[in-house]
């Protein structure tokens, strides 16, 4: 649900009534993630989407009649092939959804969290007993509160602690609990979904490559900086699309800004007084992606220079350079394509080869198998 949360928020403002229709679990081939949602208010209107449109009608149904007698329904939507008329999923896979009408509650205070950008958590109960479905708890990064999902006191306490990690990982998926709060007794399960702020990426080098990256890096979900040393280059006018620019030595900026595991790291300066200060300090750092642009050439000279200067080879095994996938480049815009591609190909664990013909998973279970932007990763 918070992957529409900034229209949602509005809603709440405008004082509508609406239902979520939120997906829970997957299997197979299905198109969208747990956490992805589609909600309908009152007047009809949509927005949002849980399966890119196999299902969308039926949901959208459920969605209406969820605002009628205020029910929370799970409803679970598998395969159709025979019948060109049912409902079901032509990619062969399976989704449950979650459809819950929306009127008060942590709800409100959940979805503008995460339009205001600010970390939170939102677990819900998506399998259980029939009373305790669809109740709701909001999570903050400091471990407090609000809402309750009923039930044992301990459940409660417990539900906080797993959304936390979760949050804290910024992850979004499910968990199982028992009804009392422990692992014993009868299971539950529940939906925890993460907003966090949006992952960071650093594009070091003010050059024409680097304006077609930010492009892509927004693209993306990222929030894009761009790092020179030089002012004349590095200026807002030239890289209207980046959220700041910085001009100052590329490895002093690193030294001093916040990085996390999923921070991605871009240095297309291909030169060695930028690059090697730059990569001994990025590669000893726990983020996500650390590419670096230059010919063949330019790399062993680089690998060379960072040896000297006491980088390890398991250091050097985690740069990716040449930066990007083999599309075959040229332009700028081509070569930011590859980049991209590559940066998400890591994230989701996928081979980088072409689909066809290969025998490889089209969706992947990867370290980060979810969007870059404000909801966190499906565990």
């Amino acid at each position: 649900m918070l992957d529409i949360a900034e229209e949602l928020h509005r809603w709440v403002g405008q004082g509508r009534d609406f239902a979520v229709a939120t997906v829970v679990a997957v299997g197979g081939s299905a198109p969208r993630q747990p956490g992805a949602a589609l909600a309908v208010d009152s007047e009809g209107t949509a927005i949002g989407s849980v399966s890119g449109g196999c299902v969308e009608g039926a949901v959208y149904d459920l969605c209406r009649q969820a605002l009628e007698d205020g029910e929370t329904v799970l409803e679970r939507f598998g395969y159709s092939d025979e019948d060109a008329f049912a409902v079901g999923l032509t990619c062969g896979g399976v989704i449950d959804i979650l459809v819950t009408p929306v009127r008060g509650g942590v709800f409100p205070a959940a979805l503008g969290a995460a339009a205001a950008g600010e970390a939170a958590a939102l677990a819900r109960i998506t399998d259980g007993p029939a009373d305790l479905m669809g109740r709701a708890l909001l999570v903050r990064p400091d471990g407090s509160y609000e809402g309750g999902l009923g039930g044992h006191p301990e459940l409660d306490r417990t539900a906080a602690a797993e959304a936390r990690a979760m949050l804290d990982a910024g992850r979004t998926g499910t968990v199982t609990i028992g009804e009392d709060g422990s692992r014993c007794g009868q299971p539950l399960t529940l939906l925890v979904e993460s907003s966090v702020p949006a992952p960071r990426m650093i594009v070091f080098g003010a050059i024409d490559f680097a304006a077609a990256l930010v492009r892509v890096g927004k693209f993306l979900g990222y929030h894009v900086t761009v790092c020179d040393a030089r002012p004349v280059f590095a200026t807002p006018a030239r890289f209207p699309d980046a959220d700041e620019v910085v001009v100052q030595w590329p490895h002093e900026y690193l030294a001093r800004t916040e990085v996390d595991g999923r921070t991605v790291l871009c240095v297309l300066t291909h030169d060695a007084k930028f690059d090697v200060p730059l990569l001994e300090l990025a590669l000893k750092l726990p983020v996500a992606y650390i590419g670096a642009m230059g010919s063949r050439r330019t790399h062993e000279d680089r690998n060379r220079r960072l040896r000297e200067a006491g980088v390890t080879e398991l250091e050097l095994a985690r740069l990716r350079s040449p930066i990007g996938l083999d599309l075959g480049a040229r332009t700028p815009e081509e070569t930011a394509l590859s980049i991209g591609a590559e940066i998400v190909a890591g994230r989701r664990g996928g081979s980088g080869v072409s689909l066809t013909g290969a025998h490889t998973p089209i969706h992947h279970d990867g370290p980060d198998a979810a969007p870059a932007g404000r909801i966190g990763s499906v565990a």
